[in-house]
């Protein structure tokens, strides 16, 4: 019975995991086949490949420019994400007073407002502040968007590190503030993966939010542009998954050099919160 059970658990998982990468598997095969093949055909079809699709995609899109936008966007809200929800964290996690619980508890609260809700007032102050089609406006919307669960993740994992490593450094010529940056952040290493890995993926594939705000074409992001390029090339699926594969590789690329970190991150924030 108990070798019954061991069977019946791992064959579930690779049920599991055979269905959930049926998806990804059938997106690989068009982007790599010819369009002569039906679908079909191009399912079963494992000796005909033609990888001109990637170039076709890229040279009949804007996947050039999207992919600029997407990385300097991504990248500056990643660092201003870090930066400030890991010194918030650090705030609520050792200064345990009652404004600094009201605003954690202030901030956990945002996490169940439907981002749509404040699509019509967010609007209105982006354009207020002539930060529409900007690098920094969206950059500070989208970063605001994932301060919530980054500072939760954040000062969750900074109450297991003993504030004596801080007091240490602090006795050594350090201020508090120098004592953060130099000594205890080195130790946040799993949730800053977590935050970047989570958070990253999210900002590079925000499409609901940035599509109110950039309405150039030259301030496209992935997702945006390859929107555009289905409108424009619909009845073409290989080119299409092409250009979809296109978008999603950076993110694999970002998950596989921080995934080490990634669960004991996570673990951190379910918890110890």
């Amino acid at each position: 019975m108990k070798y019954l059970k061991s069977i019946s658990f791992y064959l579930a998982i690779v049920i599991i995991v055979l269905i959930s990468f049926t998806p990804l598997f059938v997106l690989i095969k068009l982007a790599i086949a010819s369009p002569s093949l039906s679908m079909g055909e191009t399912i079963t079809n494992f000796s005909t490949f033609r990888f001109a699709n990637f170039v076709d995609a890229w040279d009949s899109s804007n996947l050039g420019r999207a992919l600029f936008n997407s990385v300097i966007i991504t990248l500056g809200s990643i660092f201003v994400c870090v930066t400030v929800s890991a010194m918030a964290g650090f705030a609520i996690a050792r200064f345990t007073n009652w404004y600094n619980k009201l605003f954690f508890r202030a901030l956990l609260f945002t996490m169940m407002i439907p981002a749509i809700i404040n699509a019509v007032p967010l609007y209105v102050i982006m354009n207020k502040l002539h930060g529409l089609n900007t690098y920094w406006a969206i950059i500070l919307l989208l970063s605001a968007n994932t301060l919530p669960f980054s500072v939760f993740v954040y000062s969750s994992f900074i109450k297991s590190i003993p504030v004596e490593v801080e007091e240490a450094a602090i006795i050594d010529g350090c201020t508090r503030f120098q004592a953060f940056w130099k000594i205890t952040f080195h130790f946040l290493k799993p949730a800053t993966a977590a935050v970047v890995i989570i958070q990253g993926v999210g900002i590079w594939n925000n499409y609901a939010q940035v599509v109110f705000y950039l309405t150039r074409s030259s301030m496209q992001t992935l997702p945006l542009s390859i929107n555009s390029f289905f409108h424009k090339y619909g009845a073409d699926w290989n080119l299409m998954a092409a250009a979809s594969l296109i978008s999603i590789v950076p993110t694999i690329v970002i998950f596989v050099l921080f995934q080490k970190y990634f669960v004991k991150g996570i673990q951190a924030g379910a918890l110890k919160g």
